[in-house]
């Protein structure tokens, strides 16, 4: 039954008022034809309104309206709506509920970040929601991830970005897509130029998925992330996507963690960094890149001046190819490398002795690793020791001579240590025998300090 506020808009002594619509347009219209096609469903959201109403229906009016129409309970979360950011993951939206959303987004203004994350929409409601992105020209960033949208979904949000110019990132992870979902989004995306960010983590691409995908990276000139993680990508992948690589211009981060890199894939990477002068993030971690993998992917480091932070944890490096790793960025004196991480290598002393060479033309490098607190207590000996004379005003030089009565420019091992422990510089046993092997490297028992001069 109408209310008593329709009846007064509806009477025909109200001179303003536009002619009124019939109940059936009143109500939010969808209607779906056969496409036949590719025997696809086309999915056309008309909204018809009262136009007679002395103002428009808020966004939540719309919202209700529409979920009363597709007979899906309200979500709170977008009637209390005030921001940017509609984040409805985990909701359980369904594709009548993503109906309801996109009758009222088709006109919202406000809504630039759109989350629906394990929402069970299904390809009927990523449909709705490609038809809504039609019209509305506001949301910039569409999260659709754990939808199990699979191969129909994939052609859907492919149509999708075909038809936005709008949409600066899309994060597709977790929706079944395997090779033949790779071939449309290469086919769609080779030109785009729109498309910042593509989060395609999480699938079934194989290896001629990553050949669609290195076809599409050669050409395309918008897409600056491309997160290819947890996919089963290896030597084939491989080969395409570093092909594409070598001739992208605009990619700047390169996620592949949890694929199957080894060897094979280090060295056509490696290839690609030579060539490559975009890249500034590449993570390699959870792959099988073992020491000899680094010394295939390192030549690739010696002359890339780009890349900034390098992820390799969890793979089977030692300290060996942690080593090949810091002697590649030594070389290097244009290297951009800011931060590296292999946390779960565990290192030696001979690595950190190196990274503290390398710091002194890398000043900003930050390396992640494991040490054991052993060898990191040796390791501060030299500072210690270091710090102790500097706050005496005495050179490490003057301390040497003074043991040294006869001039010889050296000092026995026996007579340094006996030193060392009465003038109670602030280190223990093990210590003060890791700097004597330092400063006694052939093991002669005697510490030439001709040329030293600092320690540190």
């Amino acid at each position: 039954m109408m209310d008593k506020q329709e009846e007064d808009r509806q009477q025909p002594g109200d001179q303003s008022a536009m002619p009124t619509k019939n109940k059936d347009q009143v109500q939010e219209q969808t209607h779906v034809s056969e496409n036949d096609s590719d025997n696809e469903s086309d999915t056309d959201l008309e909204t018809g309104q009262a136009t007679n109403q002395p103002k428009s229906l808020s966004q939540a009016e719309i919202y209700l309206r529409a979920c009363s129409l597709t007979k899906t309970a309200p979500i709170s979360a977008y009637l209390r709506l005030n921001e940017a950011d509609l984040i409805l993951n985990h909701y359980g939206v369904g594709p009548r509920g993503a109906k309801a959303l996109a009758i009222a987004l088709k006109t919202d203004k406000m809504v630039t970040n759109l989350e629906l994350k394990d929402s069970n929409i299904q390809v009927e409601g990523a449909r709705y929601l490609r038809e809504m992105l039609k019209t509305n020209c506001t949301i910039e960033r569409i999260n659709l991830s754990n939808n199990q949208l699979g191969l129909e979904g994939a052609r859907v949000i492919c149509d999708m970005l075909s038809d936005s110019i709008y949409i600066k990132s899309i994060k597709l992870s977790g929706n079944l897509f395997d090779d033949t979902a790779a071939t449309y989004f290469a086919d769609t995306l080779e030109y785009d130029y729109f498309l910042k960010e593509l989060d395609l983590s999480h699938n079934k691409f194989c290896e001629r998925g990553g050949e669609h995908l290195g076809r599409m990276l050669a050409k395309n000139e918008g897409i600056e992330v491309l997160n290819l993680s947890y996919n089963h990508l290896d030597k084939s992948s491989a080969v395409g996507l570093c092909a594409g690589l070598k001739d992208n211009f605009h990619l700047m981060q390169l996620q592949l963690s949890r694929n199957g890199f080894g060897q094979t894939e280090a060295e056509l990477l490696s290839e690609a960094l030579k060539q490559n002068h975009t890249l500034v993030l590449l993570d390699l971690s959870w792959n099988l890149l073992d020491d000899q993998a680094m010394v295939l992917l390192c030549p690739g480091l010696t002359t890339n001046d780009t890349l900034k932070i390098l992820k390799l944890s969890h793979n089977r490096l030692r300290n060996t190819g942690a080593l090949t790793l810091l002697r590649a960025i030594q070389k290097n004196i244009k290297s951009a490398l800011e931060v590296i991480d292999f946390s779960n290598v565990l290192v030696h002393e001979d690595f950190g002795e190196l990274l503290e060479e390398v710091r002194q033309t890398h000043p900003a490098l930050d390396i992640k690793y494991t040490m054991l607190d052993s060898v990191i207590k040796n390791l501060s000996a030299l500072q210690i020791f270091q710090k102790f004379f500097d706050e005496q005003n005495v050179s490490i030089m003057d301390f040497f001579k003074g043991l040294d009565k006869e001039g010889t420019l050296q000092v026995s091992n026996s007579t340094f240590r006996k030193a060392v422990k009465e003038a109670k510089v602030p280190v223990d046993r093990r210590q003060l025998e890791w700097i004597i092997r330092k400063f006694d490297k052939d093991c002669t028992g005697t510490i030439l300090y001709r040329s030293m001069r600092r320690l540190v």
